[in-house]
């Protein structure tokens, strides 16, 4: 399948104008990592929509089409665009905690275990009541089900999940709410006036966009929309873990504040912000930033014509729906792992894609939905509520026909990928990184802001 016809039903289920995709030229067809899946196709046609989305808001503005092309190579390499970020030179340490991956259960399924951030590594050793080694895990978990340990860890604030195959996973209740979902929900939610584009000398000018998010799908999303020239501001806190390399590869084009919402003065500091910001994107549990008075009928309520974008890993319906997930874990959870160990022969273990395909994919699925989302409320006005969740992007990776040659094609080399490296000074020193592959005529994408430390700027427009 082509990205362009990957690309097509969620561009015109989204109210984009099908006319549009003449413009888009998505050049290449080859797989470009190797893959059962069509991961290269998915992150081709992903990346193309929000360039082809971006150059709708210019059109809206300023009456002129400006064509959009994506190289294939380029996008598929930038779908690992935290493996290439360089500082001083120096490639990026290993993103994995010791004790995270996949472990032999004692019914013979396979567990796969997420334990980059401390509070969670904690949470595991304390449900398995063993030391922190990968030995003593292995261990503790060989004398108890997948199962078992999955539905526990869900209670104990830990992140596990059984693999399952495709076909046990769309059988189950949450499989089958997350089925039913479409790609990008998009739902209006309150009334107000329309709020005209603003755009002036790049597609996303004078949107001001608020990111409460961490680790890569969420980052990937205000990275995007900062790309094509949207003032984005990264809010954190101190207390909040962080992964550094990610940090850094997903803070492109971005201000960084610190505001800790526990606290009554900075929830009023964020509602501030929000009186000016026309996107709002957060990725944290479903209902968790509710508790704050950060929902989405709350903030629709009190700053009209806001439009919320939330990230979730299992969705927002079904018994999973509250759920703590990252890619890793629900590649495991809705059948990928075990589709990519059998496309490559391989029957004694888990096998995960050769990107974080989940979280990319829905990074650019949160940019795509918030720009139809500043197109319908240039038109009719309103307050908007787009949703995406890691594993209905599984379900849409899946779906797409398997790659042809995938599991033939080569690890892209040096020379390939420092071809698409961009080199800029940032907060952390010298760096380079992938430049963005979506191309709009006339109109590049660019970040003009480096990547800094997270809290370096005050939290203020």
């Amino acid at each position: 399948m082509t990205a362009a016809a990957i690309l097509s039903p969620i561009w015109q289920q989204l109210g984009f104008d099908p006319a549009a995709l003449n413009r888009l030229t998505l050049a290449g067809d080859d797989a470009i990592l190797p893959s059962f899946y069509d991961v290269s196709g998915l992150a081709q046609a992903s990346i193309g929509g929000v360039a082809l989305a971006a150059s709708e808001v210019w059109r809206q503005a300023h009456g002129e089409d400006r064509s959009v092309t994506v190289d294939r190579a380029h996008a598929a390499i930038e779908f690992r665009s935290e493996r290439y970020c360089r500082i001083n030179g120096e490639k990026p340490a290993n993103l994995w905690d010791p004790l995270a991956g996949a472990y032999r259960c004692a019914d013979q399924r396979w567990l796969r275990v997420h334990t980059n951030f401390a509070h969670h590594r904690r949470a595991l050793i304390d449900l398995l009541n063993c030391s922190a080694e990968r030995a003593a895990v292995t261990a503790a978990v060989a004398g108890r089900s997948a199962a078992e340990i999955e539905t526990a860890a869900a209670a104990h604030g830990a992140i596990t999940a059984m693999m399952r195959t495709t076909d046990e996973w769309r059988g189950a209740a949450q499989g089958q709410a997350i089925a039913a979902l479409p790609l990008v929900a998009i739902d209006k939610i309150a009334d107000s006036p329309p709020v005209p584009i603003k755009a002036d000398k790049r597609p996303l000018d004078g949107l001001r966009v608020l990111d409460l998010t961490r680790i890569i799908a969420g980052p990937v999303c205000g990275r995007v929309l900062a790309a094509h020239g949207a003032d984005v501001m990264a809010i954190t806190a101190p207390h909040l873990p962080a992964v550094l390399p990610l940090v850094m590869d997903g803070g492109r084009g971005k201000r960084s504040g610190y505001l800790d919402l526990r606290t009554s003065a900075d929830q009023a500091r964020l509602s501030g912000l929000l009186n000016d910001a026309d996107i709002f994107v957060q990725g944290y549990r479903p209902g968790a930033i509710a508790g704050q008075g950060f929902g989405a009928a709350d903030v629709a309520a009190k700053h009209p014509g806001i439009i919320y974008v939330s990230l979730s890993a299992y969705g927002h319906q079904g018994p999973w729906s509250g759920r703590r997930g990252f890619d890793s874990i629900a590649q495991a959870a809705i059948g990928i792992n075990h589709g990519e160990a059998a496309g490559f022969g391989v029957t004694d273990q888990p096998q995960a894609l050769p990107a974080q395909a989940l979280d990319h994919g829905s990074g650019y699925l949160l940019a795509l939905g918030a720009l139809a989302a500043v197109l319908r409320r240039a038109e009719e006005g309103g307050s908007w509520h787009v949703q995406v969740a890691l594993a209905r992007t599984g379900h849409w990776l899946q779906d797409i026909p398997p790659a042809v040659n995938g599991i033939a094609a080569a690890e892209p080399d040096d020379d390939r990928v420092n071809a698409l490296l961009e080199a800029h000074e940032s907060g952390f020193g010298p760096m380079r990184a992938i430049k963005h592959a979506g191309m709009i005529d006339g109109l590049p994408p660019h970040w003009s802001r480096p990547s800094v430390t997270l809290g370096r700027h005050a939290a203020a427009w």
